[in-house]
């Protein structure tokens, strides 16, 4: 059965609730054995729901920090711990640039089964939030003939079962349904909105008094380098400032190798 679209938002609750211009961290640790760096003395730190162990995220909370868990509820990877719980139908075309990634199929309801278990072993984690990646399917290529009206449909769904659970919810990317969908959210995570001039899209968010997580990639902009040594980053934070973004600087593997803020932290 497909997942209805005109279905209100869950509104009411007491889960976390980000400020615009809030501090962040997003290094997700995937498959290179990186450790986490905890010592950034932000609001948020965004980490892989799967690699991150309970010890870490109970010494982010010790240290007063929120943690929102990230991982893809629009793609089939072939190392996370439910990969067997896919159905080969439910498999389309590889994403471009990650060659063991796999569209989903997100009609599914066996798809729909397996997110809310991810969920689930969020909220068991005691994550503060979600940040579910591939949320746009739709504008790609995945293999499959579903619609806007079906991503915007799971994006829904996606969001309300994230709230049945007290769980802070992001939309990750997905521009063209950010009118749609902010209602729904409770904060923006994109990726190179100043690069692709996409920025004034995620408004919407900051009307809204719901902050947008921005990270910039130097290796994919050929305008920023990864010391600001030519001052390429004063003038992106100048325009990110302006628009009260929460905007990094970061490696495209979201390594930690290098970070800077747009946002002055102590």
């Amino acid at each position: 059965m497909p997942l209805p679209v005109e279905v209100d938002p869950i509104t009411d609750g007491t889960w976390y609730k980000p400020e615009v211009e809030v501090t962040w961290q997003w290094q997700l640790l995937v498959n290179d054995g990186a450790t986490l760096n905890t010592s950034y003395n932000v609001e948020i730190y965004d980490v892989d729901l799967f690699d991150t162990d309970q010890e870490t995220i109970d010494e982010l909370h010790d240290d007063n920090r929120f943690v929102i868990c990230y991982f893809s509820a629009g793609s089939y990877e072939n190392w996370r711990d439910d990969e067997d719980e896919f159905a080969g139908n439910e498999l389309g075309k590889t994403l471009d640039g990650w060659e063991d990634e796999r569209w989903l199929d997100i009609r599914s309801t066996n798809v729909h089964r397996i997110m809310k278990a991810r969920l689930d072993l969020a909220a068991d984690k005691e994550c503060d939030g979600v940040e579910p990646d591939n949320m746009d399917g739709y504008l790609n290529n995945p293999g499959f003939k579903f619609t806007a009206r079906d991503q915007l449909a799971y994006n829904r769904f996606i969001a309300n079962e994230a709230h049945k659970r007290n769980l802070s919810v992001g939309l990750k990317n997905d521009l063209d349904q950010v009118e749609d969908l902010v209602d729904y959210y409770d904060f923006s995570v994109n990726e190179q909105c100043f690069q692709y001039d996409e920025c004034n899209m995620l408004v919407p968010f900051i009307d809204a008094d719901k902050p947008v997580l921005n990270a910039e990639y130097p290796e994919e902009d050929e305008d920023l380098d990864d010391d600001n040594s030519d001052g390429s980053w004063t003038a992106l934070c100048t325009a990110s400032n302006d628009l009260d973004f929460s905007t990094l600087v970061l490696p495209l593997d979201l390594n930690d190798d290098f970070r800077h803020s747009c946002l002055t932290e102590p």
